[in-house]
């Protein structure tokens, strides 16, 4: 979504892309799947304007606790995608079908001032610390701020502010008058994934072809 907002008389965007699902290996029976969380922003509540993290599953389902358990966010959040006792690294429609509602679950969250003022949510969102690691930051437990540990995290998505221009020019029409952003619907190919190689990509979608969603975010 994007939406004018009352803040310095400007519009405030993020926009936040779930893509790219990656298997990794543990060890040789344990393995789990990945997503690049790509995240591009002119909002004051973010410190940095371009980030790009991977981030699974489970991380996920505790940031959801996390921000739930914060006495300031008292409406339910939104769910995110069911966990499936049968869910398979080998099934292409449930790695697309879970990767969806992730980014769904993003795009909500995102649209809350509150969830914008939680430090866990920003470390998650724009930083390459594990869960636990969040948790001490956030309590002031590490000897970096979350500051320091939002800018030290590199940017792998995007090359350069062109490249980004480029992926966003695709994705949300700023002379439209509609408060939605173009949406492609992702190309499932038919071919096996094939999880034989540790972070081995899922070519989930077709050439140029990625899941985007626009929100606004305004602080209060």
């Amino acid at each position: 979504m994007r939406e004018e907002t009352e803040d310095f008389g400007n519009q405030q965007v993020v926009c936040v892309w779930v893509r790219d699902p990656r298997i990794q290996k543990n060890d040789f029976w344990h393995a789990y799947v990945d997503y690049e969380i790509c995240l591009h922003t002119d909002s004051v509540c973010f410190t940095k304007k371009m980030s790009s993290v991977r981030r699974r599953y489970s991380e996920f389902v505790w940031l959801r606790q996390k921000l739930q358990a914060n006495s300031l966010l008292m409406a339910q959040l939104p769910e995110l995608p069911p966990k499936n006792p049968f869910f398979s690294m080998n099934n292409a429609q449930q790695i697309s079908e879970r990767m969806s509602g992730l980014q769904e679950f993003l795009k909500q969250i995102l649209q809350s001032p509150l969830v914008l003022s939680d430090s866990c949510m920003h470390l998650f969102l724009q930083s390459d610390l594990s869960v636990s690691k969040i948790e001490a930051c956030a309590a002031g437990r590490t000897r970096f701020s979350v500051t320091q540990a939002v800018r030290r995290c590199g940017l792998r998505r995007f090359h350069s502010e062109e490249d980004l221009q480029k992926v966003l020019g695709m994705c949300c029409d700023s002379d439209s008058d509609s408060s939605e952003c173009r949406d492609p619907e992702p190309q499932i190919k038919d071919t096996e994934i094939n999880k034989a190689e540790s972070t081995a990509p899922l070519d989930l979608m077709g050439p140029g072809q990625e899941e985007t969603v626009c929100c606004s975010s305004g602080s209060t």
